[in-house]
Protein backbone atom coordinates (compact mmCIF):
# COMPACT_ATOMS: atom_id res chain seq x y z
CA UNK A 1 0.00 0.00 0.00
CA UNK A 2 1.11 3.02 -1.23
CA UNK A 3 0.46 6.34 0.83
CA UNK A 4 0.50 10.23 0.60
CA UNK A 5 3.60 11.48 2.28
CA UNK A 6 3.37 14.49 4.10
CA UNK A 7 6.03 16.01 2.18
CA UNK A 8 4.60 15.62 -0.86
CA UNK A 9 2.98 18.91 -1.13
CA UNK A 10 6.66 20.48 -0.58
CA UNK A 11 8.15 17.93 -3.18
CA UNK A 12 5.42 18.92 -5.84
CA UNK A 13 6.00 22.86 -4.93
CA UNK A 14 9.92 22.86 -5.66
CA UNK A 15 9.42 21.18 -8.55
CA UNK A 16 7.35 24.13 -10.09
CA UNK A 17 10.54 26.72 -8.78
CA UNK A 18 13.76 24.45 -9.51
CA UNK A 19 14.93 22.08 -12.49
CA UNK A 20 16.34 19.77 -9.99
CA UNK A 21 15.13 18.56 -6.21
CA UNK A 22 17.38 16.78 -4.16
CA UNK A 23 15.47 14.04 -1.45
CA UNK A 24 18.10 12.94 0.94
CA UNK A 25 17.53 10.12 3.58
CA UNK A 26 17.95 7.03 5.78
CA UNK A 27 18.21 3.83 3.51
CA UNK A 28 14.93 2.46 3.15
CA UNK A 29 12.64 5.71 4.46
CA UNK A 30 10.71 5.56 1.66
CA UNK A 31 12.50 7.89 -0.90
CA UNK A 32 12.03 5.64 -4.12
CA UNK A 33 8.73 4.78 -3.60
CA UNK A 34 7.87 8.51 -3.10
CA UNK A 35 9.67 9.88 -5.84
CA UNK A 36 8.15 6.75 -8.48
CA UNK A 37 4.88 7.34 -6.94
CA UNK A 38 4.53 11.51 -7.70
CA UNK A 39 6.56 11.15 -10.90
CA UNK A 40 5.66 8.21 -12.90
CA UNK A 41 6.12 9.51 -16.33
CA UNK A 42 10.07 9.99 -15.69
CA UNK A 43 12.85 7.87 -16.89
CA UNK A 44 13.66 6.35 -13.66
CA UNK A 45 17.75 4.99 -12.63
CA UNK A 46 19.15 3.86 -9.84
CA UNK A 47 23.07 3.90 -9.59
CA UNK A 48 23.06 1.20 -6.64
CA UNK A 49 22.77 -0.98 -10.18
CA UNK A 50 25.89 -1.35 -10.99
CA UNK A 51 25.31 -1.60 -15.30
CA UNK A 52 23.65 1.41 -14.74
CA UNK A 53 26.76 3.16 -13.05
CA UNK A 54 29.45 1.72 -15.43
CA UNK A 55 27.00 3.26 -18.54
CA UNK A 56 27.47 6.56 -16.48
CA UNK A 57 30.97 6.87 -15.63
CA UNK A 58 31.88 5.65 -19.40
CA UNK A 59 29.53 8.72 -20.66
CA UNK A 60 27.73 10.72 -18.35
CA UNK A 61 27.27 13.40 -21.36
CA UNK A 62 25.68 10.64 -23.85
CA UNK A 63 23.91 9.36 -20.72
CA UNK A 64 22.40 12.54 -19.57
CA UNK A 65 21.11 13.52 -23.85
CA UNK A 66 19.50 10.29 -24.00
CA UNK A 67 17.40 11.84 -20.81
CA UNK A 68 16.99 15.32 -21.45
CA UNK A 69 13.60 15.93 -20.95
CA UNK A 70 14.32 14.89 -17.11
CA UNK A 71 14.48 11.73 -15.01
CA UNK A 72 14.73 10.41 -11.56
CA UNK A 73 18.11 9.50 -10.58
CA UNK A 74 18.42 7.51 -7.45
CA UNK A 75 21.37 7.17 -5.27
CA UNK A 76 23.45 9.44 -6.46
CA UNK A 77 25.96 9.71 -4.31
CA UNK A 78 27.36 6.60 -6.00
CA UNK A 79 28.14 8.70 -8.92
CA UNK A 80 28.84 12.10 -7.28
CA UNK A 81 30.54 12.70 -10.71
CA UNK A 82 27.11 13.23 -12.56
CA UNK A 83 26.71 16.47 -10.70
CA UNK A 84 28.95 18.51 -13.03
CA UNK A 85 27.11 17.48 -16.16
CA UNK A 86 24.06 17.74 -14.86
CA UNK A 87 24.70 21.53 -14.02
CA UNK A 88 25.44 22.34 -17.38
CA UNK A 89 22.94 20.57 -18.80
CA UNK A 90 20.29 22.59 -16.54
CA UNK A 91 22.30 25.53 -17.53
CA UNK A 92 21.03 24.74 -21.06
CA UNK A 93 17.26 24.32 -20.14
CA UNK A 94 16.26 25.23 -16.50
CA UNK A 95 12.78 24.50 -16.97
CA UNK A 96 11.56 23.55 -13.64
CA UNK A 97 11.12 20.16 -12.33
CA UNK A 98 13.28 18.12 -14.98
CA UNK A 99 15.37 15.97 -12.45
CA UNK A 100 14.87 14.22 -9.34
CA UNK A 101 18.01 13.45 -7.71
CA UNK A 102 18.14 10.90 -3.93
CA UNK A 103 20.76 9.93 -1.95
CA UNK A 104 21.31 8.66 1.61
CA UNK A 105 24.25 9.68 2.71
CA UNK A 106 24.51 13.48 3.73
CA UNK A 107 28.13 13.87 3.95
CA UNK A 108 29.36 13.47 0.66
CA UNK A 109 26.07 14.12 -0.94
CA UNK A 110 25.14 17.37 0.27
CA UNK A 111 28.40 18.93 -0.42
CA UNK A 112 29.16 18.14 -3.55
CA UNK A 113 25.04 18.91 -4.61
CA UNK A 114 25.86 22.65 -3.00
CA UNK A 115 28.94 23.29 -4.79
CA UNK A 116 27.71 21.60 -8.25
CA UNK A 117 24.18 22.64 -8.26
CA UNK A 118 24.23 26.10 -6.30
CA UNK A 119 21.26 27.79 -7.70
CA UNK A 120 19.72 24.88 -9.54
CA UNK A 121 18.44 22.73 -6.79
CA UNK A 122 16.54 22.70 -3.80
CA UNK A 123 16.93 20.00 -1.09
CA UNK A 124 14.65 18.13 1.28
CA UNK A 125 15.19 15.33 3.73
CA UNK A 126 12.57 12.48 4.16
CA UNK A 127 12.92 10.56 7.28
CA UNK A 128 10.57 7.15 8.22
CA UNK A 129 7.04 7.88 8.69
CA UNK A 130 5.42 10.30 11.54
CA UNK A 131 2.57 8.68 13.64
CA UNK A 132 0.02 10.34 11.67
CA UNK A 133 1.23 7.98 8.24
CA UNK A 134 1.79 5.36 10.36
CA UNK A 135 -2.12 5.99 10.43
CA UNK A 136 -3.03 6.04 6.84
CA UNK A 137 -1.04 2.60 5.95
CA UNK A 138 -2.17 0.31 9.39
CA UNK A 139 -5.74 0.37 10.99
CA UNK A 140 -4.52 -1.00 13.78
CA UNK A 141 -3.83 1.00 16.89
CA UNK A 142 -0.70 1.03 18.29
CA UNK A 143 0.16 1.98 21.57
CA UNK A 144 3.20 4.08 23.05
CA UNK A 145 5.30 0.74 23.46
CA UNK A 146 4.79 -0.32 20.28
CA UNK A 147 6.38 2.93 18.40
CA UNK A 148 9.31 3.00 20.52
CA UNK A 149 9.27 -0.87 20.16
CA UNK A 150 8.49 -0.80 15.95
CA UNK A 151 10.19 2.61 15.20
CA UNK A 152 9.02 4.02 12.01
CA UNK A 153 10.70 2.63 9.17
CA UNK A 154 7.78 1.77 6.21
CA UNK A 155 9.01 -1.91 5.74
CA UNK A 156 7.88 -2.75 9.48
CA UNK A 157 4.43 -1.78 8.63
CA UNK A 158 3.79 -2.44 5.29
CA UNK A 159 5.65 -5.90 5.17
CA UNK A 160 4.40 -6.75 8.97
CA UNK A 161 8.06 -7.78 9.96
CA UNK A 162 9.48 -8.43 12.81
CA UNK A 163 10.95 -5.47 14.10
CA UNK A 164 13.92 -6.88 16.06
CA UNK A 165 14.92 -8.87 12.79
CA UNK A 166 14.03 -6.02 10.43
CA UNK A 167 16.42 -3.58 12.49
CA UNK A 168 18.81 -6.17 12.71
CA UNK A 169 19.31 -6.60 8.81
CA UNK A 170 19.21 -3.06 8.37
CA UNK A 171 21.94 -2.38 10.92
CA UNK A 172 24.13 -4.83 8.94
CA UNK A 173 23.19 -4.46 5.21
CA UNK A 174 22.91 -1.00 5.66
CA UNK A 175 24.38 1.20 8.48
CA UNK A 176 27.76 -1.07 8.53
CA UNK A 177 27.77 -1.26 4.63
CA UNK A 178 28.07 2.41 4.23
CA UNK A 179 30.42 3.49 6.58
CA UNK A 180 32.78 1.00 5.16
CA UNK A 181 32.39 2.47 1.97
CA UNK A 182 33.32 5.64 3.49
CA UNK A 183 36.14 4.96 6.14
CA UNK A 184 37.86 2.10 7.12
CA UNK A 185 36.91 1.04 10.04
CA UNK A 186 39.90 -0.97 11.42
CA UNK A 187 37.98 -3.01 14.41
CA UNK A 188 34.43 -3.27 13.75
CA UNK A 189 33.97 -5.05 16.90
CA UNK A 190 34.95 -1.74 18.85
CA UNK A 191 32.50 0.23 16.47
CA UNK A 192 29.97 -1.75 17.17
CA UNK A 193 30.28 -1.09 21.13
CA UNK A 194 30.48 2.72 20.36
CA UNK A 195 27.00 2.30 18.47
CA UNK A 196 25.67 0.68 21.11
CA UNK A 197 26.80 2.64 23.70
CA UNK A 198 25.36 6.09 21.54
CA UNK A 199 22.45 4.31 22.40
CA UNK A 200 22.18 4.36 25.91
CA UNK A 201 23.19 7.71 25.78
CA UNK A 202 19.79 9.24 24.27
CA UNK A 203 18.72 12.56 25.27
CA UNK A 204 21.98 12.70 26.96
CA UNK A 205 24.67 15.53 26.86
CA UNK A 206 27.29 14.01 24.65
CA UNK A 207 31.04 14.43 25.35
CA UNK A 208 33.80 12.46 23.00
CA UNK A 209 36.21 12.19 25.86
CA UNK A 210 33.78 10.07 27.76
CA UNK A 211 33.25 7.51 25.17
CA UNK A 212 36.63 7.11 24.21
CA UNK A 213 37.41 6.07 27.22
CA UNK A 214 34.75 3.25 27.42
CA UNK A 215 35.34 2.33 23.98
CA UNK A 216 39.08 2.49 24.23
CA UNK A 217 39.75 4.63 21.12
CA UNK A 218 41.02 8.00 20.79
CA UNK A 219 38.43 11.15 20.80
CA UNK A 220 39.43 12.05 17.15
CA UNK A 221 37.75 8.39 16.29
CA UNK A 222 34.75 9.21 18.22
CA UNK A 223 34.35 12.46 16.66
CA UNK A 224 34.49 10.58 13.29
CA UNK A 225 32.48 7.73 14.25
CA UNK A 226 29.66 9.65 15.06
CA UNK A 227 30.07 12.14 12.25
CA UNK A 228 29.38 9.34 10.11
CA UNK A 229 26.41 8.55 11.90
CA UNK A 230 25.17 11.63 11.42
CA UNK A 231 25.80 11.53 7.34
CA UNK A 232 24.51 8.27 7.68
CA UNK A 233 20.85 9.56 9.19
CA UNK A 234 21.66 7.11 12.03
CA UNK A 235 22.04 9.90 15.16
CA UNK A 236 21.50 13.60 15.47
CA UNK A 237 22.38 16.59 17.21
CA UNK A 238 20.10 19.02 19.28
CA UNK A 239 21.90 22.43 20.33
CA UNK A 240 21.54 24.28 23.35
CA UNK A 241 19.91 27.67 23.45
CA UNK A 242 22.13 30.06 24.40
CA UNK A 243 21.48 33.09 23.27
CA UNK A 244 20.76 36.55 25.03
CA UNK A 245 20.93 34.43 28.04
CA UNK A 246 24.96 34.16 28.77
CA UNK A 247 27.87 31.85 30.05
CA UNK A 248 25.53 29.72 32.33
CA UNK A 249 24.12 27.93 30.31
CA UNK A 250 25.49 24.08 29.30
CA UNK A 251 26.96 24.47 25.52
CA UNK A 252 27.66 20.80 24.57
CA UNK A 253 24.75 19.07 22.59
CA UNK A 254 22.05 16.19 23.14
CA UNK A 255 22.40 13.13 21.07
CA UNK A 256 18.78 11.12 19.31
CA UNK A 257 18.46 8.62 16.66
CA UNK A 258 16.68 9.11 14.01
CA UNK A 259 14.65 5.93 14.77
CA UNK A 260 13.04 4.36 17.98
CA UNK A 261 12.95 0.91 16.56
CA UNK A 262 17.02 1.18 15.37
CA UNK A 263 17.64 2.68 18.71
CA UNK A 264 15.97 -0.08 20.58
CA UNK A 265 17.28 -2.84 18.80
CA UNK A 266 20.68 -1.48 19.85
CA UNK A 267 19.90 -1.66 23.51
CA UNK A 268 19.07 -5.22 23.44
CA UNK A 269 15.04 -4.50 23.47
CA UNK A 270 13.38 -7.60 21.51
CA UNK A 271 9.19 -7.23 22.59
CA UNK A 272 7.44 -4.51 23.92
CA UNK A 273 7.76 -5.94 28.26
CA UNK A 274 11.22 -5.52 27.86
CA UNK A 275 10.72 -1.71 26.68
CA UNK A 276 7.77 -1.21 29.17
CA UNK A 277 10.31 -2.37 32.15
CA UNK A 278 13.40 -0.48 30.74
CA UNK A 279 15.32 2.30 32.58
CA UNK A 280 15.65 4.16 28.79
CA UNK A 281 12.00 3.73 28.31
CA UNK A 282 11.77 7.83 29.38
CA UNK A 283 14.59 8.11 27.07
CA UNK A 284 13.18 6.62 24.06
CA UNK A 285 9.76 8.26 24.81
CA UNK A 286 11.25 12.28 24.67
CA UNK A 287 13.39 10.93 21.60
CA UNK A 288 9.71 9.76 20.20
CA UNK A 289 8.62 13.23 20.32
CA UNK A 290 11.16 15.26 19.17
CA UNK A 291 11.55 13.02 16.08
CA UNK A 292 7.47 14.04 15.39
CA UNK A 293 8.60 18.13 15.75
CA UNK A 294 11.32 17.20 13.26
CA UNK A 295 9.34 15.49 10.67
CA UNK A 296 6.71 18.16 11.00
CA UNK A 297 9.38 20.98 10.27
CA UNK A 298 11.63 18.86 7.22
CA UNK A 299 8.21 17.92 5.34
CA UNK A 300 7.29 21.70 4.91
CA UNK A 301 11.49 21.67 3.35
CA UNK A 302 12.59 23.46 6.67
CA UNK A 303 15.34 22.86 8.79
CA UNK A 304 14.10 21.47 12.50
CA UNK A 305 15.02 25.02 14.23
CA UNK A 306 14.52 22.67 17.51
CA UNK A 307 17.28 23.65 20.78
CA UNK A 308 17.60 22.26 24.33
CA UNK A 309 18.14 24.65 27.81
CA UNK A 310 19.98 23.21 30.68
CA UNK A 311 21.84 25.50 32.46
CA UNK A 312 24.70 25.48 35.68
CA UNK A 313 21.67 25.16 38.31
CA UNK A 314 20.18 21.93 36.65
CA UNK A 315 16.97 24.33 35.38
CA UNK A 316 15.96 22.29 31.78
CA UNK A 317 13.82 22.35 29.21
CA UNK A 318 13.64 19.32 26.88
CA UNK A 319 12.98 21.36 23.73
CA UNK A 320 12.72 24.97 22.56
CA UNK A 321 11.40 25.28 19.10
CA UNK A 322 12.53 28.61 17.04
CA UNK A 323 9.94 30.53 15.23
CA UNK A 324 11.37 33.60 13.66
CA UNK A 325 11.52 35.80 17.14
CA UNK A 326 9.31 33.63 18.93
CA UNK A 327 10.57 31.02 21.36
CA UNK A 328 8.31 27.64 22.07
CA UNK A 329 9.32 25.86 25.18
CA UNK A 330 8.48 22.43 25.23
CA UNK A 331 8.59 19.91 27.68
CA UNK A 332 8.32 16.09 27.05
CA UNK A 333 6.90 13.38 29.66
CA UNK A 334 6.18 9.53 28.96
CA UNK A 335 3.29 9.63 31.86
CA UNK A 336 -0.22 9.42 31.25
CA UNK A 337 -0.66 11.15 34.29
CA UNK A 338 -0.28 14.99 34.44
CA UNK A 339 1.52 16.65 37.54
CA UNK A 340 2.27 20.22 38.66
CA UNK A 341 6.15 19.54 38.45
CA UNK A 342 5.86 18.77 34.89
CA UNK A 343 5.57 22.65 34.17
CA UNK A 344 8.47 23.99 36.19
CA UNK A 345 10.98 23.90 33.55
CA UNK A 346 8.51 25.54 31.41
CA UNK A 347 7.82 27.97 34.01
CA UNK A 348 11.45 28.93 34.81
CA UNK A 349 12.68 29.42 30.75
CA UNK A 350 9.79 32.23 30.51
CA UNK A 351 11.21 33.66 33.33
CA UNK A 352 14.52 34.03 31.77
CA UNK A 353 13.16 35.19 28.61
CA UNK A 354 9.71 36.62 28.80
CA UNK A 355 9.51 38.72 25.81
CA UNK A 356 10.42 35.61 23.40
CA UNK A 357 7.93 33.35 24.88
CA UNK A 358 4.37 33.50 24.55
CA UNK A 359 3.39 29.94 24.78
CA UNK A 360 4.39 26.22 25.98
CA UNK A 361 3.99 23.28 25.42
CA UNK A 362 3.50 19.97 27.70
CA UNK A 363 3.67 16.91 25.63
CA UNK A 364 2.84 14.02 27.62
CA UNK A 365 1.51 10.16 26.93
CA UNK A 366 -2.16 10.95 28.98
CA UNK A 367 -5.09 11.67 26.67
CA UNK A 368 -6.03 14.44 29.05
CA UNK A 369 -5.17 17.81 26.67
CA UNK A 370 -6.07 21.42 28.36
CA UNK A 371 -4.28 24.57 29.10
CA UNK A 372 -3.28 25.99 32.32
CA UNK A 373 -1.89 29.58 32.24
CA UNK A 374 -0.67 29.58 28.86
CA UNK A 375 1.04 25.94 28.58
CA UNK A 376 -0.73 23.45 26.46
CA UNK A 377 -0.85 19.56 27.36
CA UNK A 378 -1.22 17.93 24.47
CA UNK A 379 -0.87 14.28 24.13
CA UNK A 380 2.16 13.06 22.10
CA UNK A 381 0.52 11.83 18.95
CA UNK A 382 -0.48 15.32 18.51
CA UNK A 383 2.91 16.84 18.46
CA UNK A 384 2.78 18.07 15.25
CA UNK A 385 0.24 21.00 16.24
CA UNK A 386 3.37 22.73 18.06
CA UNK A 387 5.09 23.43 14.37
CA UNK A 388 3.52 26.47 12.96
CA UNK A 389 1.52 25.96 9.55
Amino acid sequence: MIIKRNISAELARLCKSYPIVTITGPRQSGKTTLVKSLFPQKPYFTFEDPDTRHLVLADPRSFLKKIKNGAVLDEVQRVPDILSYLQGEVDKDRKPGRFILTGSQQLNLVENVTQSLAGRTSLLKLLPFSIDEVHKISKKQFDTDDYLFRGFYPGVYSNKLDPTKAYRNYYETYIERDLRQLINIKDLHLFQKFVKLCAGRIGNIFVASHLAVEVGVSVPTIQKWVSLLEASFIVFFLYPYYENIGKRVIKAPKLYFYDTGIASYLLGLENITQIERDPLRGALFENLVILELVKARFSKGLDHNLYFYRDNHQNEVDVIYKYGSVLVPVEIKSAETFDDNFLKGLKYFKKVIPRAVKKGFLIYAGNTEQSINGINLINYKNTSCVIKP
